[in-house]
């Protein structure tokens, strides 16, 4: 069954389950929308499937910053209350507040 509602929103913090990175939802596509040769990077034990949300992020590890695409499944809401430092979130969102981030653009 194909799932209607996403569970994480814009400007909500978030992890991995199973990678050490969190990071801020700023897009999701109703089920898989990336290319066939991502899907196919993905150890095929480890796939998602492809009929969940998939959220776009502008996350972080210890390294670096980067975004990320992740399946529903893999992800878990972060309430560390640690706002995320990635350098490209004040083009898209306001200041961390009671653990997210709001929007500063209008949406389409």
């Amino acid at each position: 069954m194909l799932k209607t509602r996403a569970k994480y929103h814009l400007g909500q913090v978030v992890r991995h389950r199973k990678h050490p990175f969190r990071g801020v939802v700023f897009d999701v596509d109703a089920i898989f929308s990336n290319s066939e040769e991502w899907y196919a990077s993905i150890p095929e034990g480890s796939r998602p499937r492809r009929e969940q949300p998939f959220y776009h992020l502008l996350a972080e590890n210890e390294d670096s910053h980067y975004v990320a695409y992740v399946s529903e499944q893999n992800l878990v809401a972060d309430y560390s209350g640690e706002p995320v430092e990635h350098p490209d979130l004040p083009d898209l969102f306001g200041d961390f507040e009671d653990g997210r981030y709001p929007l500063h653009i209008h949406l389409n």
